[in-house]
């Protein structure tokens, strides 16, 4: 157990560390809202796991932001539900709970069918999508399942995107990001994401072919048995104590 946390301690001071790559996206600039953007995507590319505590001065240090600065961000994504703040303790990466599941997925079915629906006349540009699936498709080979998941992800905001509303693209990153801490529960990633991989492919091919109308059906069936897999999954963890 001494061992195991040891690693884990040591790999989380890794991840943390590699923010430090990020610092040049602040530029001169600095603001709350661009680290928690840097935060929202390294939890979204799964880097920052649920119940993880979130140390100010490891995360500061390496983007080279103010106390102040990096408080203002984690109290914006604890507005998001992805943070949560601990009195005495400190703030960790948000629990997402069965009920917040559902909803995640109550707002994807209402949001991503809804753009693939309203996309107009073809030809559409996939280019986004064809590259999300084609990355999700070479992590898959090197069994980079984490990067695996980070495609799937992308590969649904290049979906809402289609839609041209930089709103809805908005929302969506919130979405997504809390539904990256929904995908920790699964203990196979390879047999979860295997399958989306394959639906994904199909459809980027049925939106070349200009059929909006299978496109959403597809996306339809898709979300509904992703839910269901991901709260057996729920359902399971909880009965186990």
């Amino acid at each position: 157990m001494a061992g195991g946390a040891a690693r884990n301690d040591q790999r989380r001071l890794a991840e943390i560390s590699e923010l430090a790559g990020d610092r040049a996206l602040l530029g001169r600039s600095s603001t709350a809202e661009r680290v928690a953007d840097i935060l929202r995507d390294r939890i979204t590319e799964g880097y920052f796991p649920p119940g993880v505590r979130l140390s100010e001065e490891s995360i500061g240090g390496a983007l080279g932001v103010s106390r102040n600065t990096l408080r203002e961000a984690f109290r914006l994504l604890t507005h998001e539900r992805l943070l949560v703040h601990e009195l005495n303790r400190g703030v960790f990466v948000r629990l997402v709970t069965v009920e917040d599941l559902d909803d995640i997925y109550r707002v994807r079915m209402l949001v991503e069918c809804a753009a693939v629906r309203d996309l107009g006349e073809p030809p559409y540009d996939v280019a986004a999508l064809d590259a999300a699936v084609a990355a999700g498709e070479h992590a898959f080979k090197e069994r980079a399942w984490r990067e695996v998941g980070t495609a799937n992800l992308r590969f649904h905001q290049a979906l809402v995107a289609l839609a041209g509303s930089p709103r809805t693209d908005e929302l969506m990153r919130g979405v997504l990001a809390e539904l990256r801490l929904v995908f920790h529960v699964m203990d196979d990633p390879r047999r979860f994401h295997a399958p989306y991989l394959t639906r994904n492919r199909q459809i980027v091919e049925t939106l070349q072919a200009g059929d909006t109308a299978e496109a959403e059906r597809l996306l339809k069936c898709y979300l509904e048995d992703s839910r269901a897999q991901l709260s057996g999954a729920y359902a399971q963890r909880i009965a186990a104590g």
